[in-house]
């Protein structure tokens, strides 16, 4: 799984990735994913790193490798990331050992696990896409966030419009090719993303397209907070 956009998927001449396996997504670089730089305006316009004049605390729900956590730790940020890839988790250690990081799945236990007080905001980007439980996942980082913190979730996005010109250029089966290490299990439009959101306790939800044509957008960025007064 990817904090940033994709992972990075080896060839068949690839080298052997570090950690490869049923779970790991063979990640070989510290680079950060192409769609980093569409998402970081976004995240900027959303974010601060004070909070109650403190250094904001940051959790980055599959991580990769550690591309998004080093730049918010450079931003001031207070940050851990996690991650199921060990070869995503290995150059991340390597390249931010300011970072703690864990190789955790993102379920309902994750704060539990972590043994750390609630966040402030909770990231996880292109990640819900690869997850058999997308319900348990939302309810993880709806429950590291403290009241009034900031979700933010990033999934590539598929609407009425792009699944039409898709179907139309007959682009499915390399849209959806099963060989893809790591690849797609679930797909989100607004319609379907939403009313999971709301139902693990997120309000004030709002959509941002990324990339491409409107309608035809290459990822939607969802934004939701967590209640600043819990019901009892």
């Amino acid at each position: 799984m990817s904090a940033t956009g994709q992972s990075a998927t080896p060839s068949p001449s690839s080298p052997e990735p570090i950690g490869s396996g049923a779970s790991d997504y063979g990640w070989y670089s510290a680079d950060p994913q192409h769609m980093e730089a569409r998402f970081i305006p976004l995240l900027q316009r959303t974010m601060q790193p004070l909070v109650h004049g403190r250094p904001a605390r940051a959790l980055d729900v599959g991580c990769g490798n550690g591309a998004l956590c080093g730049r918010l730790l450079r931003l001031g940020y207070r940050v851990v990331g996690v991650d199921v890839s060990e070869s995503g988790l290995a150059i991340a250690r390597a390249v931010h050992p300011a970072v703690r990081f864990e190789m955790l799945a993102a379920d309902d236990a994750l704060l539990d696990h972590l043994a750390e007080p609630p966040f402030d905001y909770v990231t996880c980007l292109e990640v819900i896409e690869h997850v058999y439980d997308p319900q348990s996942l939302l309810r993880g980082c709806f429950r590291a966030l403290r009241p009034g913190g900031v979700f933010i979730c990033s999934t590539p996005y598929h609407g009425y419009l792009k699944n039409l010109g898709i179907s139309l250029l007959d682009r499915w089966d390399k849209h959806l090719h099963p060989s893809r290490v790591g690849g797609h299990i679930k797909f989100f439009s607004r319609r379907t993303l939403f009313p999971l959101m709301h139902e693990a306790g997120f309000v004030n939800l709002r959509f941002h397209g990324v990339g491409r044509f409107p309608y035809l957008w290459m990822s939607m960025l969802i934004t939701g907070e967590k209640p600043a007064i819990q019901e009892a």
